[in-house]
């Protein structure tokens, strides 16, 4: 979200508007993008709710469609297991006198309102239908059904499929009803059928005993459920209570037969119960193919229900067809509608409220930025006693108590500034009278210096060394030695001529400096170790100055370890490849935190007197200075000083050391 904001607010910001109208449009956007974030998270959590509920729903529902369905089944298996163990069924078949029990047979039909009752011998050969008294002596023992009775001589019930030759047989009525006409159905499977002539009953059937616990019979019935709306209406009653939505019933319940209905409450388009037409192929797939429940949305016969669908199994388990139920995904649509609409309202409103309370906002923000605006125009114009009261107890009073201590810190700064300044240039007047007076007394000094270090010389070389006087001579020629090099100090600094700069290799420049004094008494015992980065490209200089600034480093670093200890010499490029870094590291005696900023002053030094003159470190740094280069220096007490000479490289990377 933040990176998104970036560059719209960068291009509001670009505008020449008010900063009010900039912090309104800057809420508003963000109001709108939180609101339609919001407004599309909330309708998609709230459409998935609706949905997940209408499916759990109907998963329940599917649940007490199948309770009730087993019921049925459960109740024709009692009636036909209560019949077998009747007295009078016992005895006509012990007496060969099964007509005598037809009448009574015929009543439990009618009053359990069975289609079939059928009474067969311990063979299962029939010896009496109550539905078709005429069709006697055929067997029923390659039934799933009644050999399972016989063979394990205890009751079983189950769904199963009846051929039109069998119904033919049980009853010409029950063919008849059987059989249903295929109906063209969106959506399903392409099939070259056109008619279903078998039919799918409830059936039970259980074992006849004598007194002495043996087979002397089997009693079987069932209901045909083609055409048969008991089931699906007491679903459609229990459960959704038959309550009705824009004139279409809310909830409505099926029984297939393979993929065809055979028993539903689903209306078709002509308003009649849609018999005959076929369930979804990729719910036919899923559920009769596949074996497993469906639940979800589904195209009913001429409308989407949220629905549910699962295998109706016969006896040996193998799916003959699906019980089904579902609700009118209308509703939940209506629902999900009027509820998206609610939640919209609901958002808008909230938006304009955040965006009303952000103008507010936005006021009581403004009016002390203002006051800083018009405070900080009048320091630019150069009124530095101009502050601003601010009193909110908030950041902006925070924030003005922090402009009025700027001001009072740029008050101050102005002062020192003024002072700083015209002490600088008191300052340079006296650096130029100095370097001045210092170039004429050099000059004027240096002539007759010059005999007397010569003389003295002579002098010194001519008095043998057992001669008194002779300590004496060497003390003047000392001294002299050191006038002669504060002189040339002197012009030095005076001086100062412009580099002849041309290509050069600090390395090799380095490496020049260190075969100079390598051999020297001062350096015996001092390491110095050589750092240099290889590929250091060569750099516009004047290689005699530079030469001298390293040596002064170098000899300074032996000086302060007292000629004992590591010296360091590091070459690298900076971070940014656009100067040459030399580091010259020591483990002296360290430069204590008050000399610091005096080092490159003219005529300042921490040696004793007579060990220096206090010029090499100010001619060093306008030598680096007159390169465009820096030196810095970092010390601690005791542990030792690191000085680093930077050089720009100015492009120059033709050549690259070796």
């Amino acid at each position: 979200m933040s990176e998104l904001l970036k560059p719209i607010l960068r291009r509001i910001n670009q505008i020449s508007i008010p900063l009010a109208i900039k912090m309104i449009l800057g809420y508003l956007f963000i109001i709108a993008m939180i609101s339609t974030v919001f407004m599309v998270v909330g309708a998609e959590i709230i459409s998935n709710r609706i949905v997940a509920e209408a499916q759990e729903k109907v998963r329940h529902d599917l649940n007490a469609a199948r309770e009730i369905y087993l019921s049925k089944l459960t109740h024709i298996n009692d009636v036909i297991r209560i019949t077998a163990d009747r007295f009078f069924l016992r005895e006509a078949l012990l007496y060969s006198e099964i007509e005598q029990a037809s009448d009574e047979l015929t009543r439990i039909k009618e009053e359990e309102e069975l289609d079939i009752l059928t009474i067969t011998d311990q063979y299962g050969n029939v010896i009496l239908r109550t539905s078709n008294r005429d069709s006697i002596g055929d067997n029923q023992s390659d039934d799933e059904l009644i050999k399972r009775v016989i063979s394990e001589k205890k009751p079983h019930a189950s769904t199963m499929i009846i051929s039109r030759e069998d119904l033919q047989v049980e009853s010409p009525y029950l063919a008849e009803q059987a059989h249903i006409k295929l109906v063209n159905t969106p959506m399903a499977r392409h099939v070259d059928e056109t008619e279903e002539t078998a039919g799918m009953m409830l059936k039970a059937a259980a074992p006849i005993f004598d007194p002495q616990s043996e087979l002397i019979g089997v009693v079987y019935g069932g209901v045909l459920l083609n055409k048969n709306f008991e089931i699906v209406d007491r679903i459609k009653q229990t459960v959704y209570e038959n309550v009705k939505y824009k004139g279409k019933d809310i909830g409505t319940a099926t029984i297939f037969q393979d993929d065809v209905r055979i028993s539903t409450n689903v209306i078709n388009e002509v308003g009649s119960r849609a018999i005959g037409t076929r369930v979804a192929e990729e719910v036919y797939k899923q559920v009769v193919i596949e074996g497993k429940p469906w639940i979800g949305r589904a195209f009913v016969v001429t409308n989407w229900y949220i629905t549910a669908y699962e295998p109706i199994r016969d006896i040996n388990q193998q799916i003959i067809g699906i019980l089904y139920v579902g609700v009118l995904e209308e509703k939940y649509l209506d629902i999900q509608r009027q509820t998206i609409y609610t939640f919209l309202a609901i958002t808008i409103a909230g938006a304009l409220i955040t965006l009303a309370a952000s103008y507010f906002i936005s006021q009581r923000i403004l009016i002390p930025i203002h006051k800083l605006v018009s405070a900080s125009r009048e320091i630019a114009n150069g009124n530095l006693d101009a502050t601003v009261e601010i009193r909110t107890g908030d950041e902006l009073q925070h924030l003005a108590d922090s402009f009025n201590a700027m001001a009072s810190s740029l008050r101050k700064r102005d002062t020192q500034l003024k002072e700083f300044a015209t002490r600088k240039i008191m300052e340079s007047e006296k650096l130029a009278l100095i370097g001045q007076l210092s170039a004429n007394v050099a000059h004027e000094l240096n002539n007759p210096l010059t005999g007397i270090v010569t003389y003295s010389h002579l002098l010194l070389e001519r008095t043998p060394n057992e001669d008194q006087t002779r300590t004496s001579i060497e003390k003047i020629v000392g001294q002299a030695n050191r006038c002669r090099d504060i002189i040339r100090g002197l012009l030095d600094f005076s001086r100062q001529r412009l580099p002849e700069k041309t290509l050069g290799n600090i390395n090799a420049i380095l490496q020049d400096c260190i075969s100079l004094v390598e051999n020297q008494a001062l350096f015996h015992n001092i390491q110095i170790v050589e750092n240099y980065q290889k590929d250091l490209p060569m750099i516009v200089i004047d290689p005699s100055q530079i030469e001298r600034v390293y040596m002064n480093l170098i000899i300074n670093a032996a000086e302060a370890m007292d000629g004992k200890g590591q010296l360091t010499i590091t070459t690298r490029l900076d971070s940014e490849d656009k100067f040459v870094e030399v580091e010259f590291s020591d483990t002296g005696h360290g430069i204590s935190e008050e000399h610091m900023d005096r080092l490159f002053d003219p005529f300042f030094t921490t040696k004793e007197v007579g060990h220096g003159t206090g010029l090499g470190l100010a001619i060093s740094y306008g030598i680096v200075k007159s390169h465009n280069g820096s030196i810095s220096v970092r010390s601690e007490v005791g542990k030792g000083t690191t000085f680093i000479v930077k050089l720009p490289i100015n492009g120059n990377k033709a050549a690259v050391n070796g």
